[in-house]
């Protein structure tokens, strides 16, 4: 069973568009939007199970030069 989580990501001012792009690129994100807000980028990832999601989110977005912080959401229903 695949786990689906929507990450809401904070960027440093002038870079949310560049890095939606590049969050879009990355296997297993579903969606990538720019949204108003606290929060520049929402995105939606599947993966197999919360330890996959969480090693995907520190290495692949945290990584990001000119992402701030991160907040994830696992999806339930």
């Amino acid at each position: 069973m695949s786990v689906a989580a929507y990450i809401f990501v904070e960027t440093t001012q002038g870079k949310a568009m560049d890095i939606r792009g590049e969050i879009a690129k990355i296997k297993g994100v579903k969606s990538s939007s720019s949204v108003t807000g606290p929060y520049d980028i929402i995105v939606l990832v599947e993966g197999q199970d919360v330890n996959e999601l969480g090693e995907f989110i520190f290495s692949r977005i945290q990584n990001i030069p000119g992402v701030l912080r991160t907040m994830t959401n696992i999806v339930i229903e």
